[in-house]
């Protein structure tokens, strides 16, 4: 094994065990990668900028952009209405929900599907007394199934696409995925209706008007130097009776008193951090006598302000920061005053908290806070709080018919999608449908920068043999069991993967692994770029592997292993059928 060979794996080994962990944020971890790549010159700088000029990458971000206008045009509110009015049961809430979710998404990219759907799901649930953990994992896997079923379904199955065209092969089309995803789309979401019932959580996280919210918060409260707590003991201030709150920590200057004493007496500028139930945070914009919000999380007098309740998206520019340093206040017109991390215990002032995605927040929102928070995609709003305007037919026509319409065009050969989509975003901006500094705002640039990089990853695997030699061990150990073990390692090991560090880093990994290999047994690509995408994309096993999950995660009240109960038997369910269909389709029994 050669020196450049041993970099390459180092750095595969870096990027897993750092996606993993979380050390950095996950554009981060992949410049810092490729980075070494360039200094040992292993790639030189256009090598590893190449990757960018990829028409597969740039449709991606075309994809997202023009389904993130169709999300600010209140679409969704009107759809919502149409597809579930007059639903009362659960059963058939659920079976409606998951066919239009799987439908929609086979055309629509699935994660702002997931972000349009959630509140509206959230509110049927509080509505009809049924607790949200019984829908929003279905409400993500219909997403996921639904996704898989098209080449432009999912953005997995485009970066995918990107990596084969980048490796030389020809490009898939549309409806290649659509043999093994749609039969898996209906078995499924069948699947989902027989057993989700049994297997999911009955989690009692269902808030009406913050009253009902099992989910616990970490809030902090100041104590003023005009307060009468002053000079009282915990127990004389009535600090440790408090309904839905216990005091968990006491920060005064660098020092952390925790668990508190009944007999600490309080201090000027003492803080004083409480875990406590959403509607008993909620109420702490009210304070109670003696306590006051920290002063960065007053907005000052704005007439009528609410509390939003929202979840940091997977990409969000918020993730890696303290709350004190995201200038929250500033940008959105809001500030943080309460947060919850699912299964974890926060501690401290709020401020010094670094966000991570998953998060949930509570933000004391002022009289604009929606329309800012709606540029961008720093975090999903879960309880529907605002007022959405009128839909503007004529824009979601336009809208809507231009997508089918470019969809159409690539698939009957007449015009590629990138062109369609470069046309209709013209026109978006041309009929002021939306504007440009919303359309930039809109773009996300931490996954391109993770596609655009990983593009360098597989490149440098190639240049070293890297893949060649890592695919030579895979195929010794697979090679008892013929192309159907093969086809069913591939998909486990990319799957699992996937399922920890997310699919777009995971098949930039595997698929130089497996090229090699199928390229020595004589085995059609297409089959083999099928398998790594479906078994990347159909991410079931854990809430941290795809976007949709960890949208979930929280809000649902859900544990690693809620995901993995289900998501196995579903995950080993797809794994089997695709693997016999693909190998039926393409004459490899």
């Amino acid at each position: 094994m050669t020196l450049q060979i041993a970099i390459v794996l180092a750095v595969i080994v870096f990027l897993i065990v750092f996606l993993f962990k979380e050390y950095l944020r996950p554009a981060l971890t992949f410049v810092i990668a490729i980075t070494v790549l360039i200094l040992t010159g292993i790639l030189s700088p256009e090598q590893a900028l190449s990757g960018f000029a990829n028409e597969q990458l740039v449709t991606i971000m075309l994809l997202l952009t023009i389904g993130n206008v169709i999300q600010k045009t209140s679409f969704n509110e009107f759809l919502f209405k149409q597809v579930f009015s007059g639903v009362k049961t659960k059963r058939g809430f659920l079976a409606r929900m998951m066919f239009s979710v799987a439908g929609i998404s086979a055309f629509f990219s699935n994660t702002p599907l997931v972000a349009l759907m959630m509140p509206n799901v959230y509110n049927w649930c509080k509505k009809n007394n049924v607790s949200p953990s019984k829908m929003l994992i279905p409400l993500s896997y219909a997403a996921i199934l639904g996704g898989c079923a098209t080449l432009i379904g999912t953005s997995t199955n485009m970066v995918v696409n990107s990596i084969a065209v980048k490796r030389g092969l020809p490009s898939l089309e549309i409806f290649d995925f659509f043999t093994v995803g749609f039969p898996m789309m209906i078995i499924g979401i069948i699947f989902l209706l027989i057993f989700g019932d049994k297997l999911l959580p009955d989690n009692d996280v269902v808030s009406e008007g913050f009253e009902k919210s099992s989910r616990e918060y970490l809030i902090e409260t100041l104590v003023s130097p005009r307060s009468v707590l002053i000079g009282k003991t915990i127990e004389e201030a009535k600090l440790r009776k408090l309904e839905d709150l216990f005091l968990v920590e006491i920060v005064r200057g660098e020092q952390k008193m925790s668990p508190v004493s009944p007999d600490e007496r309080i201090q000027s500028d003492d803080r004083l951090i409480f875990t406590g139930k959403t509607e008993a945070v909620a109420d702490f914009v009210r304070p109670i006598e003696g306590l006051e919000l920290p002063q960065a999380a007053e907005l000052g007098d704005q007439g009528n302000m609410d509390v939003a309740e929202v979840i940091i998206s997977q990409n969000s520019s918020l993730a890696g920061k303290k709350i004190k340093n995201t200038d929250f206040r500033a940008i959105y017109n809001g500030s943080i005053i309460a947060v919850h991390r699912n299964g974890v215990k926060l501690s401290g002032k709020i401020g010094d908290i670094f966000l991570k995605p998953g998060d949930i927040l509570l933000v004391l929102s002022g009289s604009d806070f929606i329309k800012r928070a709606s540029v961008g995609q720093a975090f999903y709003f879960i309880d529907k709080i605002r007022e959405y305007n009128t839909v503007d037919v004529r824009k979601v026509g336009i809208l809507i018919t231009g997508l089918i319409l470019a969809v159409g065009l690539e698939a009957f050969g007449v015009m590629d999608l990138f062109s369609s989509l470069v046309i209709l975003l013209i026109l978006i901006v041309t009929l002021k449908i939306s504007d440009f500094p919303t359309i930039k705002n809109s773009i996300d640039f931490n996954l391109l920068f993770i596609i655009g990089l990983g593009l360098a990853l597989g490149e440098a695997m190639r240049v070293t043999e890297a893949d060649k030699l890592i695919g030579t061990g895979f195929s010794i150990v697979t090679e008892p069991m013929g192309v159907y073990g093969l086809f069913m390692s591939l998909f486990l090991v990319n799957n699992i993967l996937s399922s920890l560090i997310t699919g777009k880093a995971a098949v930039m990994v595997m698929f130089p692994v497996g090229l090699p290999i199928i390229t020595a047994l004589g085995i059609d690509h297409v089959p083999f770029v099928l398998l790594m995408a479906f078994s990347a994309s159909a991410n079931f096993l854990t809430p941290i592997g795809y976007q949709t999950n960890l949208m979930v995660y929280g809000p649902g009240g859900y544990s690693f292993g809620d995901f993995f109960r289900i998501g196995l038997p579903l995950t080993l369910l797809y794994m089997f059928v695709c693997v016999v269909i693909l190998m039926y389709t393409f004459n490899l029994l």
